[in-house]
């Protein structure tokens, strides 16, 4: 079961501390027997729309979502962005700001089944629940279709939290009922502020475990985060668990638990930036060995192997382009199986693309065609689209007496001479390399 219906989002109201831990002060059922602790970034989620940090794009006082959440008028939101930017949190002070029934479920445990089962139960309610579904990208689309019908009616207000592209993931029908919202990655002097405000917050943070640190660490620990503030105050929280109260970390902690945690290079904001740029330097200069080298550097040191097959499917089109047509489709393939397959195994996924990037033969021609079509675009006046390229039929030609389109299949090579822009440029400058060169063959007979 994936469930959990809660009158409110989750509290720590009612939990006592224990040493450095939290345990529920609970009765004496069999769950409270035992002491069940509470990460610290669930402890210290925000409670109040002006508890939230970052995101001021979405939370600032201009903003729509802020008026929306106070005027209770809002009906189905996604949510979208990377891990530990404040989604699940965000909903929850959506639900405490509006005082509504708040039904959170996660896609990857729940069914059609159980989705029934809550709409059935929101059907007879007084007032609809929020219905919060993290990672909504993993429900295929039967289970998203099994939701339209009570977003229409408003028996749910849905908030769907994915960090996935909401067009590629999730079905149009669903975006189109939606407010759809961007949250972006924490800087790094929000994540500094947080992870103060955590360390001497006695009632719900680590204030009572009488330890500080020193700032280059806190400055580590914000870097290293990538934007994601619950991994910064994990890491933070098991520091802290793992010395005696009262202590004073200092760099020598901080190596210990990288060791430990098999991170042999310290993912700070200029070393992360480093290696990934080496990495993909090394691939545009044909170097595997590096481009090995430095791959095996970021997944020894915890790298998300996510985010390099990202810079891969990059990759692809900005430096191998129309040299190798293989090159885009093998990116592709590979960040899939980092998204289904995970690490270990798809550490061997990333070294078979990564080599073969190194190897093939490269063009950026197609980066370079778009990048000047976009620069032309912000300097000069946009041309009008010619009269034969819009959707207009013959008849329509003949009486505005305009020229027809000229069907380029009735042509030698799909070339028929007429002109696509009013005031033709040149943008594409093919190389002569790969399969760009064949590409290019009948183009260079006419």
């Amino acid at each position: 079961m994936g469930l959990v219906i809660l009158v409110m989002p989750t509290r720590v109201d009612g939990m006592v501390q224990q040493g450095n831990l939290w345990s529920d002060a609970g009765n004496n059922d069999r769950e409270g027997k035992f002491f069940r602790y509470v990460p610290l970034a669930v402890r210290m989620r925000p409670k109040k729309l002006v508890d939230v940090v970052g995101q001021e794009h979405l939370i600032g006082p201009k903003c729509f979502l802020p008026g929306m959440i106070h005027r209770d008028s809002f009906g189905s939101i996604i949510l979208f962005g990377p891990p530990g930017c404040g989604k699940t949190s965000l909903a929850e002070v959506i639900a405490n700001e509006t005082r509504s029934q708040f039904v959170a479920i996660n896609a990857v445990m729940s069914n059609v089944a159980e989705l029934r089962r809550i709409i059935l139960e929101a059907r007879g309610a007084a007032r609809p629940p929020i219905l919060f579904i993290d990672e909504i990208h993993r429900f295929n689309r039967a289970q998203q279709d099994s939701l339209l019908p009570d977003v229409e009616r408003g028996t749910i207000r849905l908030i769907g939290a994915t960090t996935h592209t909401p067009a590629v993931y999730i079905i149009s029908s669903l975006l189109s009922r939606s407010h759809l919202f961007q949250l972006e990655p924490l800087g790094t002097d929000v994540i500094k502020n947080y992870l103060l405000r955590a360390l001497y917050d006695k009632e719900v943070g680590l204030g009572s475990s009488g330890c500080d640190l020193d700032n280059d660490i806190l400055d580590i620990l914000a870097q290293s985060c990538d934007g994601d503030l619950r991994r910064a105050l994990g890491h933070l929280e098991t520091l802290v668990m793992g010395v005696a109260t009262g202590t004073h970390i200092t760099r020598s902690h901080w190596e210990t638990f990288s060791s430990e945690r098999h991170i042999r290079y310290d993912r700070d904001e200029s070393e992360h930036h480093a290696t990934i740029s080496a990495y993909i330097k090394s691939m545009r200069g044909c170097d595997p060995n590096a481009a090995v080298y430095w791959l095996a550097k970021m997944l020894e040191g915890g790298e998300d192997p996510r985010f390099i097959a990202r810079r891969l499917v990059i990759f692809a089109s900005e430096d191998v382009g129309l040299a190798d047509v293989r090159a885009l489709p093998l990116a592709t393939a590979c960040y899939a199986a980092c998204e289904t397959i995970g690490m270990p195994e798809c550490a061997i996924n990333l070294s078979h693309v990564t080599v073969f990037m190194a190897l093939t033969q490269k063009s950026n021609s197609t980066y370079l065609a778009l990048s000047g079509a976009r620069e032309e675009i912000r300097i000069r006046p946009v041309q009008p689209v010619p009269s034969y390229l819009r959707n207009q039929p013959k008849s329509m030609a003949r009486r505005l007496n305009t020229d027809s389109y000229l069907y380029a299949h009735d042509y030698p090579d799909n070339v028929t001479g007429q002109a696509y822009m009013i005031d033709p440029k040149v943008f594409y400058r093919p190389k002569d390399s790969g399969d760009e060169i064949a590409l290019n063959a009948p183009r260079k007979k006419t």
